[in-house]
């Protein structure tokens, strides 16, 4: 059963070199992508079930053992990750032909689509450090292909900051790998989690751990290193925005949470606090950035931010409680977010603008999307029963426990203004006169709502059923918290 460790990787990347040769034929990558996305997320399923139930699967490829192979680690907090991504890729696969790329399909959006599902599975089911930045590599080469389809001057300036804002931090995430192999003299996770026990050196290490949460954070866009997100996330096409808004930064903020809860637990005194501080100021300015913009794809970007700081806030609390309310928060954002970003790109269409100063009354013509918003916004911003609701009171939880009560205060504070931030979508772009000059024009949305509320389902479901999934998230954090059970399943000590 190991080798159920790589089949969320080798399927997406069958699918994306497959349909480089059906690319000219529109409709056959269409229909291929969307029978790949259906089997690599049944596939994900059952290797969740698999997990849950008998616990990590570890694969050493070509029968080298750890730490001297290829190891993939197919344990809890991957595979739900894993699954998580899968579902967000089908409901984006299926999106797809009703989104109005027109001719950009023909660049190679299917198999770069695909790329990027494999590069962000591989990166959360890797047990090594170096193989960790090739898939974080191979996730930013096909989102490079992705975020220039268009061609627009304004694509043009934000796609290359993006890329040589991820190119400066590769370098840095490469030379990072150098410095700890050179130290402890392996790449293997558990094998560096063992031996760093062992170096006297904890200053060398320490700043090796702070040379990676740089690289991570940038990577996860955490203040001050988020300026690079915002406009980089809104010139693409709504599905892009989606897959990036839902995905790449939760990439950088799983490696923070394994990085800091498997190797760097010696001195959580000092990094730790940092965290809280750092999740704190990363909520501040995420919701201000939020807050200050009347361009509705802008106001889902600068959301992102301070969710990953309340990700941030529970590994920096490092309790049981924070660590469950990050992971039900970490899995509650991925899907929040790729359904809002659907969702605006629907706005966007049917309004023929982003600025909410142009728009009004749009609650008239499509009531069924402003309510789906209105709903959104409170499952984004934590109000109970939702998703979000549970997630956040673990984590207020963790907070209070902790004497952590300037950090809780700041998260409820967020929370509302998040929740005002999404009503000012609602109250401006739905709400008001009904157009009666004869210029405006109703437009289909045939195809498009049917993904969105699958994945807001999904989130309402992860809330009302929170006694279903919270185990699983306290699981996991009770596993993280005891990181030699990583290390011998692994080590097979």
């Amino acid at each position: 059963m190991s080798n159920l460790a790589i089949l969320p990787i080798i399927i997406p990347l069958i699918a994306a070199i497959i349909l480089v040769f059906t690319n000219s034929k529109k409709n056959i990558s269409r229909g291929l992508a969307k029978v790949f996305s259906l089997i690599s997320l049944g596939v994900s399923v059952y290797i969740t079930w698999y997990v849950l139930e008998n616990g990590a699967v570890i694969l050493e490829t070509g029968g080298w053992a750890a730490p001297y192979g290829i190891v993939l680690v197919a344990d809890s907090l991957a595979v739900i990750l894993v699954l998580t991504t899968n579902i967000i890729a089908t409901a984006c696969a299926f999106y797809v032909p009703y989104a109005g790329l027109g001719d950009r399909e023909k660049y190679y959006f299917h198999p770069f689509f695909f790329f990027l599902i494999t590069g962000v599975s591989g990166a959360f089911l890797t047990g090594d450090l170096f193989n960790l930045f090739v898939f974080f590599e191979v996730l930013l080469m096909a989102s490079y292909g992705l975020i220039v389809l268009g061609g627009g001057k304004v694509q043009l300036r934000e796609s290359l900051k993006y890329l040589l804002v991820n190119l400066f931090s590769s370098m840095l995430f490469v030379t990072a790998i150098a410095f700890i192999y050179g130290v402890v003299g392996t790449v293997n996770l558990a094998h560096i989690a063992e031996r760093v026990q062992e170096v006297e050196q904890q200053g060398i290490l320490t700043t090796i751990g702070i040379l990676l949460f740089f690289v991570f954070a940038t990577k996860a866009a955490l203040f001050p290193l988020y300026y690079w997100l915002p406009n980089s996330y809104i010139v693409p096409n709504p599905v892009v925005s989606a897959l990036f808004g839902a995905l790449l930064t939760k990439v950088g903020i799983y490696s923070i949470i394994r990085v800091f809860s498997l190797i760097f637990v010696y001195r959580i005194d000092l990094t730790h606090e940092i965290f809280i501080w750092i999740a704190a100021l990363s909520m501040i300015f995420g919701v201000i950035g939020a807050l200050s913009t009347t361009n509705i794809k802008l106001i889902i970007a600068y959301n992102i931010i301070p969710a990953i700081g309340y990700i941030l806030m529970g590994v920096g609390l490092f309790t049981q409680d924070a660590l469950s309310g990050s992971i039900y928060y970490l899995v509650h954002d991925m899907i929040i977010k790729a359904a809002l970003f659907l969702l605006v790109g629907v706005i966007v269409y049917v309004a023929g603008t982003s600025d909410l100063r142009k728009m009004g009354g749009l609650i008239h013509y499509y009531p069924f999307l402003g309510w789906l918003l209105f709903i959104s916004g409170f499952v984004l911003a934590g109000i109970p029963p939702f998703s979000g609701f549970i997630g956040k009171l673990l984590l207020l939880k963790g907070a209070f426990a902790s004497n952590e009560i300037a950090i809780a205060i700041i998260g409820l504070l967020t929370s509302l203004l998040i929740l005002y931030s999404i009503m000012k979508i609602f109250i401006q772009g739905f709400w008001g006169d009904k157009d009666t000059s004869g210029n405006f024009k109703k437009k289909s949305t045939k195809g498009l709502i049917a993904p969105i509320i699958v994945l807001l389902s999904i989130s309402v479901v992860l809330g009302l059923g929170a006694e279903y999934f919270y185990p699983i998230a306290d699981s996991i954090s009770a596993y993280l918290l005891d990181p030699q059970i990583y290390i011998d399943s692994v080590l097979k000590e």
